[in-house]
């Protein structure tokens, strides 16, 4: 008699992972995506400047209190939005650029010591998300660290399945004021430090896409 194992289906991963990739480029093409552009001639715009930087939840920012080195420390945004700083508790940091949160610690200190001086930095800022989809062996959303390489990005998916074509790797970004982009990479460029390809960073909202 064959052993059970003889009867089990095949994993149905590939399949699964096929499906999700076409699903995705199909609602691209629906959205006027078009065609794809190679990175070497992919036009990108800047990102907006860091001049109105808003902090979030996950951001590590750096309190200094001038001649005051009991208050001065590094701490880290938590998810309700607030830091937790000596003789204040808790403190609004959420929304709010560096200028204004300095200010506003500022002004609290002064009931506890004369004329405070306050600096608020931006130590390290918050991951950002892109989504993998595809031949990866982790699909789905993924935290990186801002100006990450897309070498780094595919490292952090866990690299590519046995199924993937490595001259068939995109992302797909969404401009401000325009259509999606369909970006395309070729694996060695991106190994080799090759051309644009090396140079390219992934932004927030990036989605890779290994065919």
């Amino acid at each position: 008699m064959p052993s059970p194992r003889s009867h089990r289906p095949s994993s149905p991963r590939p399949a699964v992972r096929a499906l999700a990739c076409a699903m995705l480029l199909l609602a691209s093409a629906c959205s006027g995506l078009g065609k794809y552009v190679w990175v070497e001639e992919y036009q990108e715009k800047p990102p907006p400047p860091d001049t109105s930087y808003r902090i979030a939840a996950g951001d590590l920012l750096n309190i200094r209190v001038w001649n005051q080195e009991a208050l001065t420390t590094s701490a880290r945004v938590r998810e309700d939005g607030r830091i937790s700083l000596l003789f204040l508790d808790d403190v609004e940091a959420a929304g709010h650029s560096p200028a204004l949160l300095s200010q506003q610690i500022q002004t609290r200190l002064k009931d506890y010591i004369n004329h405070p001086v306050v600096t608020v930095a931006l130590e390290q800022a918050r991951p950002i998300k892109v989504t993998m989809v595809g031949e990866v062996a982790r699909i789905g959303p993924l935290e990186i660290e801002p100006n990450s390489t897309l070498l780094q990005v595919l490292a952090g998916a866990g690299g590519f399945t046995e199924y993937a074509h490595k001259d068939r790797i995109f992302v797909i970004r969404q401009e401000d004021g325009g259509a999606p982009q369909r970006i395309r990479f070729r694996y060695d460029d991106l190994v080799h430090a090759e051309g644009r390809a090396y140079a390219f960073r992934l932004r927030p909202g990036d989605v890779v896409v290994v065919e």
